[in-house]
């Protein structure tokens, strides 16, 4: 996968999981004494089970996941590693809960020893994270919010299948044009992940109609556009419309502050300094575009030197960012960090782990 030290693409090393984060750590020693830490959160819906070894090594992550549990009416085991909901609405809820579990709760481990953000991001349900992370909404209320949206109502049978797909375009030209979606009926833009970590090409997300995307497929050269069969849901979309507005009461009540922290929007590139602020983003998310390279923009003005992702959402290794980046995911991977900290500068001292 080549050397971290490469800092364009922020790759780890090839040796193995137990010394990626540490070589991730060696490789920007130069950069300055002391780092400006962003915490990055990614979007999806935890279906996979992920998280299993960072729940058995840390109490502090066994304590949040009862407290998830009762907030959100599912058990532990629910949350931690079997199997979710067949009900389409239930599932998707049940699997934004899982993955949000699983942030919260390494990033209570890092804050535990002393780790904590300057800044914060995510992408979709990530964004979210970050906003209750940055004081703007509680936890109890983000996860009973999370367990709401359980109850939206499902389509009508006859609804077109909806889906997701993965377009990979040119990094020159027009983004659109390249994958024919301008006025194309059913398929809508509704991501942008960035630039892959050699430089040749952009990751897009499309949502729309199932049998849209699969012609977009069909008319492009094979390996362009990659369907995701698991994902019947076209998120970030006008076809989650009817979830937009059966969620916007719920959203409309919920207690919002500004931000404590510098947080930033994956929306647009914008830094979200109020509560009404955060609360547009809670209304849109469901139905507008999302942007990684925003959300790094954003941080990067902010100073950032060096991010951690929380959990295994952002995929390792695929994508370029304007800092380092370092996954953690793993037990080993949250020592490595710690024994690397007192090298980089970063301020250990206590602190809160959120509302």
């Amino acid at each position: 996968m080549g050397n971290v030290a490469d800092k364009s693409t922020c790759r780890p090393a090839a040796s193995g999981q137990s010394d990626r984060v540490h070589h991730g750590f060696s490789a920007i020693l130069g950069l300055e004494l002391t780092v400006s830490l962003g915490f990055l959160f990614g979007g999806g819906v935890g279906t996979e089970v992920r998280g299993t070894e960072m729940y058995r090594s840390y109490p502090v992550m066994r304590d949040l996941y009862e407290q998830v549990s009762e907030w959100t009416g599912l058990t532990v085991g629910q949350i931690l590693e079997e199997e979710l909901p067949t009900a389409q609405e239930e599932r998707q809820s049940a699997g934004t809960i899982r993955e949000t579990a699983l942030a919260l709760g390494i990033h209570d481990v890092l804050v535990e020893h002393g780790l904590r953000p300057s800044a914060l991001g995510g992408l979709s349900l990530g964004a979210m994270t970050a906003s209750c992370l940055a004081g703007a909404i509680g936890r109890r209320e983000l996860f009973e919010m999370l367990a709401h949206t359980r109850h939206t109502p499902e389509l009508p049978p006859e609804s077109p299948e909806q889906g997701l797909a993965l377009a990979f375009a040119p990094v020159e030209g027009d983004l659109v044009a390249a994958y024919r979606g301008e006025g194309r009926a059913g398929v809508h833009l509704s991501g942008v992940f960035g630039v892959t970590a050699d430089g040749a090409m952009q990751i897009l997300m499309l949502s729309g109609e199932r049998s849209a995307l699969e012609e977009v497929a069909a008319d492009l050269p094979p390996g362009t556009i990659a369907p995701l069969p698991d994902r019947p849901i076209a998120v970030h979309s006008p076809l989650r419309g009817h979830h937009r507005e059966f969620m916007a009461p719920y959203v409309g009540a919920m207690p919002f502050t500004a931000p404590e922290l510098p947080l930033f929007s994956c929306l647009e590139q914008k830094k979200l300094t109020t509560a009404e602020g955060v609360r547009d983003l809670f209304d849109r998310n469901s139905t507008d575009a999302i942007s990684l390279p925003d959300v790094c923009a954003g941080m990067k003005e902010e100073g950032v030197r060096l991010a951690l992702i929380m959990g295994g959402s952002i995929p390792d290794g695929i994508l370029r960012f304007p800092f380092p980046v370092v996954h953690v995911d793993q037990p080993e991977h949250v020592q490595q960090v710690l024994t690397s900290a007192f090298d980089l500068g970063i301020d250990l001292a206590p602190a809160q782990t959120g509302r």
